[in-house]
């Protein structure tokens, strides 16, 4: 594994929740996971949960995220997942699996900003038992607004702030679009 757990908690660190209870909650989740867990980045690490990478894509012009359809939470959601052995940081991780997920071209990777921090349940599988992801939400600009359908993401789209409740967007990617366009 590339990422430092020291990096990643510096950047935890550097998080300012801005009057969110819930990503202050999430944040201290997420510090304690990196300080006392062996494999926090490990998706084989059930008890108490690992690290996920989500990428909150910013429209170029438009005040609009980038959404996809998981089909197995049957839900839009921002694109992201786990943390790969050959990640040379967490927010690369993010752009990764945007670009995998959507094949959308991002602007400035290294300009990513840690926009949210989210612990929320996954749901049991057939080899998988309930899980917590513990969620960094990178912001990143997209380079244009194409976007591809994939495999993994058959349903991709721009969605703008009056269609967030319509896509059943959560509170926390909410809260996370909305301190980003203001800053």
């Amino acid at each position: 594994m590339i990422i430092s757990v020291e990096i990643a908690l510096r950047e935890i660190t550097a998080f300012h929740p801005n009057g969110d209870d819930l990503a202050a909650k999430s944040q201290d989740l997420v510090s304690g996971l990196l300080q006392y867990s062996e494999s926090p980045f490990s998706r084989h690490q059930f008890t108490p949960g690992h690290i996920t990478c989500t990428a909150l894509v910013l429209h170029p012009t438009e005040r609009a995220v980038l959404l996809m359809y998981h089909h197995r939470l049957n839900r839009w959601l921002l694109p992201g997942g786990h943390v790969e052995p050959d990640d040379l940081s967490l927010h690369h991780a993010a752009a990764r699996e945007a670009m995998e997920e959507t094949r959308v071209q991002l602007s400035e990777i290294s300009h990513s900003v840690l926009a949210g921090i989210d612990v929320h349940g996954i749901p049991r599988r057939s080899n998988e038992p309930y899980h917590l992801h513990h969620d960094l939400l990178w912001a990143f600009q997209a380079a244009s607004d194409r976007i591809e359908t994939t495999e993994e993401a058959p349903l991709v789209r721009w969605a703008t702030e009056d269609t967030w409740a319509a896509h059943n967007l959560s509170e926390n990617i909410c809260r996370a679009a909305r301190r980003t366009f203001r800053a």
